[in-house]
């Protein structure tokens, strides 16, 4: 079947999805449509307003996608990446963050929506006859019908108050954690292989809950008026308040547009006294007490008050994977195909920043694989899973290993995980061919797949128990020649 005649239907209209969708147009694929909830592709959403760091290994994406000069242009590129850190008594401290690794490749700091603009701005005016991008639209149901010639996939979709059915050949569920087209392909999978059932895995930072303020383009940081917010400078306000159930932290990515207001994420347990706040003026008096060193009245709109005093946030979800990642619908050459990318297989916390990276390198080793196989989708679909599983079950183990203490919920598990962190990158610097850096460095080489780097950090952890069984026996043995 040329892929000209192909049609294909995306659901979910995020990273993934959007970016899959532009991938096949440029492969060739037309009559490509991606169906989103949302009502736009820049729709801001305070509680989802995350800043994503877009690394060598998303850029492998970008890179065929020509969009990463473009990506370059409007965000704050990790080289240059400041922080200040504002106490409650009004002092300031600013220092350039260490590159850990500084062989890495230019990642970009870049909010979602301004990501997920930047492709649809690229699909409007350059890809419009290839893909169409319908908003508002929720999946309903996706049945498998017979036809008079063979089996084909249905979706019932709902659009504001419009019932429409696709038969695509092709479908792609990018639709996140709670993925109506993997629940549906577990309803469909007989064999005792739970194929499509997330496995979960527990982590320390999972549970975690977060909250989002709004504040305006360049904010007053004083009560004087005197210092403004940088909008290329990373911030982390410190509250006046040290009890651990009241104590927070306001934490602010860097932005490129002068223009563009900004987000203070506040992470929290889940037990934290910010939770038994439910109005207006609570939530006003607990962020004026928190925060004398800021003019809370002059920041902090009463709309923006009300709004994060009803709002639920959200919480960071338990590390889990589906081994899983395709469906066939029968062994007939173009036979209609399934395939499940992004958090649709693979979730976890935002520890190690891996979520939209490894999201768009499924969208790139699918690519790869369309390439091997000439866009034949009952051979393309095997090999996007034989290439990529065996990558997601490191990635979830690295999720919960490689940096799950940094939002301070327990000051032992951080200085535990200190140690650990610091004493596997001296030996890494000291006996290079033994052990390996710690795993959270290593992610930064998008040139080491997760399999390789999981392996990297299993043998290290040999090797040290090994080296410190080695030192214990020595000393043992010292002891016992001195009596």
């Amino acid at each position: 079947m040329n892929t000209s005649q192909r049609n294909t239907l995306i659901i979910g209209g995020g990273p993934a999805g959007l970016a899959a969708a532009l991938m096949l147009a440029k492969r060739g694929w037309k009559n490509i449509t991606v169906l989103e909830l949302r009502p736009a592709a820049d729709y801001y959403e305070p509680d989802k307003s995350f800043n994503y760091l877009i690394d060598g290994r998303g850029q492998k994406l970008t890179d065929i996608l020509q969009l990463t000069p473009k990506i370059a242009e409007i965000s704050v590129d990790s080289k240059d990446f400041y922080l200040t850190q504002i106490q409650a008594d009004g002092s300031q401290k600013t220092s350039k963050l260490p590159v850990v690794d500084p062989n890495r490749k230019t990642a970009y700091w870049i909010p979602r929506r301004t990501f997920v603009g930047l492709i649809y701005q690229e699909i409007q005016q350059n890809w419009q006859d290839n893909i169409t991008v319908i908003f508002n639209a929720k999946c309903q149901e996706i049945n498998r019908t017979k036809s008079s010639e063979s089996e084909q996939l249905e979706v019932i979709v709902q659009n504001d108050s419009n019932i429409t059915r696709f038969y695509p050949y092709l479908l792609v569920g990018c639709d996140g954690i709670n993925s109506i087209v993997r629940t549906t392909l577990k309803t469909w999978d007989n064999s005792s292989s739970s194929r499509f059932e997330m496995q979960s895995f527990p982590s320390p930072s999972t549970g975690l809950r977060y909250k989002v303020l709004t504040l305006p383009p360049e904010f007053p940081l004083d009560n004087r008026g005197e210092k403004h917010a940088i909008p290329e400078m990373a911030y982390a306000i410190r509250s006046k308040i040290k009890d651990k159930k009241s104590k927070i932290s306001l934490g602010l990515l860097p932005l490129k547009s002068p223009d563009a207001t900004r987000t203070a994420n506040i992470i929290t347990r889940p037990n934290h006294a910010i939770w038994d706040l439910k109005t207006s003026e609570e939530v006003s008096d607990f962020l004026e007490v928190s925060f004398p060193q800021l003019p809370i009245n002059q920041i902090i709109s009463e709309s923006e008050i009300e709004r994060f005093a009803t709002s639920e946030g959200g919480k960071f979800p338990t590390p889990q994977y589906c081994s899983g990642l395709y469906f066939l619908l029968n062994d007939l050459p173009n036979s209609p195909g399934i395939v499940l990318l992004g958090d649709a297989i693979h979730c976890f916390p935002p520890d190690i920043g891996q979520g939209v990276n490894s999201a768009l390198e499924d969208v790139y080793i699918l690519n790869r694989a369309l390439t091997e196989t000439n866009d034949d989708i009952s051979r393309t679909l095997p090999m996007y899973e034989s290439l990529r599983l065996p990558d997601i079950k490191p990635l979830i183990k690295l999720a919960q290993t490689a940096f799950p203490w940094q939002y301070n919920q327990s000051s032992m598990g951080k200085f535990i995980w200190s140690i650990n962190f610091f004493i596997r990158f001296a030996l890494s610097k000291i006996l290079p061919f033994v052990f390996s850096p710690p795993a959270f460095i290593m992610i930064q080489n998008h040139n080491l797949s997760y399999e390789e780097i999981w392996q990297k950090a299993q043998n290290s952890s040999r090797n040290l128990y090994i080296f410190g069984l080695m030192i214990i026996l020595g000393l043992m043995a010292l002891k016992i020649s001195n009596i």
